[in-house]
């Protein structure tokens, strides 16, 4: 049995990740590749990078293929597109970039950072209406919430 934090690892050996400023950089220079939050939709919500496709982590496999009710088209039909997943922090998105890699996308990341580290990274953030999303607000939101009864016993 492995832990979380083992899947990480082994997942981290086989996905390329970049950091906030690579991203940024690509998207300037007009090389945008397809940004695929994997959070929940609540989490979306409150704050993404502008412009990022919304697919939850546990619908992921079927929205990558066509004929399910979860399909999204963008992903079936994009096994040779440049794709950046991202999460909060870095380690959903790893998961799923390693997936990704095992359903054929050829040129699949993950943000090592999440979207905590674009907003640390001073990037613009969005809300599901468009607006921008000061980049305080966005950190409040952003930090782990582990509550004490989540916490190893002792």
């Amino acid at each position: 049995m492995k832990t979380y934090a083992e899947l990480l690892a082994d997942a981290s050996q086989r996905v390329p990740q970049i950091m906030p400023w690579d991203l940024a950089e690509r998207i300037a220079r007009g090389d945008a590749p397809l940004v695929l939050d994997v959070r929940e939709p609540a989490e979306f919500a409150q704050s993404h990078i502008d412009g990022s496709l919304n697919v939850p982590r546990g619908v992921l496999e079927a929205a990558c293929e066509w004929d399910y009710d979860d399909t999204v088209p963008a992903l079936a039909g994009g096994r040779e597109r440049a794709i950046v997943v991202v999460c909060r922090s870095g380690q959903r998105s790893l998961l799923a970039a390693d997936v990704m890699g095992q359903l054929g996308f050829r040129d699949v990341v993950s943000l090592k950072t999440g979207v905590r580290g674009w907003n640390d990274f001073e990037q613009r953030l969005v809300d599901t209406s468009g607006r921008v999303v000061d980049g305080d607000d966005a950190q409040a939101a952003l930090e782990p919430r582990v509550r004490p009864d989540q916490r190893r016993p002792r």
